[in-house]
């Protein structure tokens, strides 16, 4: 086994900046949701899959597709539907005549061959072909024809679910879910927010993005991102956390013995950690802290966390487990005040500077938080 050499403060300064120049080239077109584009882009720094739950017209598809475009990566997106195959999605053979009287199989790749997948309303396709993604995400590579392809690096896949519809659908089992390294919610704009979408999407400005990164250079990113130093006691840390959430284990609060039926497993601590290198990269950091733990906890849990039916009955949600989690949790080194990691360099991903998107709004006065808006 290979020993990675520990991330650098040079190479990681000049990483961050690079991928503040992305988050501002992102705000080109995304307006707001911080805490999403966040997330989104550690799961790319740790090359791990994202489960993205939101209401229909938040941005989902438009997000994937712009990083992409951004990372210079192939993208591709699957509509999954109720009659959907398993060779919708990894591809089929056919016969092929390569000259007159020669016929032979020929493999015809399907969408899954790319670099950045998304799997738009995921629970709308049945197990089948649900599980056509299993190999892919867990493997890196598709069986098809008696052969082995391997699917070329960086490969995501972000998957998305409307939380309200559930009639015609088919809930992920709990094995793909812990497939997933993240479950990402997009909730409504605000007021202010919601009022420059509708100037952006209604006005003649277009915005193009540059190519900010080469398919080198983000295989690059994911492996400084895996240099990032994790101190053994945070590990210990990120373990325990994780336990906590079991209701058979020491560390679980009565709340949680309670409330849980199933907790994160080993693959939970191992996407937490991963997810907090990514988070000190876009910090700048080289090494992570305790705060970048308790910023992934959360997303990293909630879609791992199998409620009892009396807690589910009363309205508990995962996100509230895991909140007690760490405030209950035997030295525990959470502090709630904090919204993001105290240790930021400033002018990194964090607190990154916002900038004027460029779009010309004169004479459009911004409306009052719940009041009307002016006419025009």
């Amino acid at each position: 086994m290979t020993e990675r050499t520990p991330a650098g403060e040079r190479e990681v300064d000049a990483a961050a900046e690079r991928l503040g120049q992305l988050r501002e080239a992102l705000r080109t077109r995304i307006v707001g949701q911080e805490d999403v584009v966040r997330q989104v882009t550690a799961a790319v720094l740790a090359e791990g899959h994202g489960l993205i739950v939101g209401l229909p017209g938040l941005a989902k598809t438009l997000l994937v597709s712009s990083i992409a475009e951004l990372l210079s990566l192939e993208f591709k997106r699957i509509q999954f539907t109720p009659d959907l195959m398993p060779s919708d999605i990894t591809g089929a053979s056919i016969i092929s005549e390569e000259a007159p009287g020669q016929r032979n199989y020929k493999f015809l790749e399907g969408p899954i061959f790319s670099n950045i997948i998304l799997a738009d309303e995921i629970n709308r396709t049945p197990p089948k072909t649900q599980a056509a993604l299993m190999e892919a995400m867990e493997e890196r590579q598709v069986s098809a024809g008696g052969k082995r392809l391997v699917l070329e690096r960086p490969f995501f896949v972000l998957a998305t679910q409307n939380p309200i519809e559930q009639e015609g659908t088919y809930p992920l089992p709990v094995s793909q879910l812990d497939r997933f390294m993240l479950e990402i919610t997009i909730d409504y704009p605000t007021t202010e927010e919601e009022f420059r979408i509708v100037v952006l999407t209604t006005s003649t400005y277009s915005s193009r993005l540059p190519r900010l990164f080469s398919r080198e250079e983000v295989l690059g990113l994911v492996d400084l991102t895996r240099r990032i130093e994790v101190p053994a006691d945070l590990l210990d840390y990120a373990s325990r956390i994780v336990r906590s959430t079991r209701p058979s284990s020491s560390l679980a609060s009565e709340f949680t013995k309670e409330s849980v039926a199933w907790g994160g497993g080993p693959r939970a601590a191992q996407s937490m950690v991963a997810l907090a290198r990514a988070y000190a990269l876009m910090a700048g950091r080289n090494r992570i802290e305790p705060d970048d733990l308790h910023a992934v906890a959360v997303p990293t849990l909630r879609h791992r966390i199998l409620l009892r039916y009396h807690a589910q009955a009363e309205g508990v949600r995962a996100e509230e487990i895991v909140e007690k989690c760490l405030r209950s949790l035997p030295g525990s080194l959470y502090r709630p005040a904090a919204e993001e990691p105290v240790a930021t360099k400033p002018g990194r991903f964090f607190g990154w500077p916002r900038k004027q998107t460029g779009i010309q709004t004169a004479g459009i006065a911004r409306p009052a938080s719940g009041g009307p808006r002016p006419s025009r």
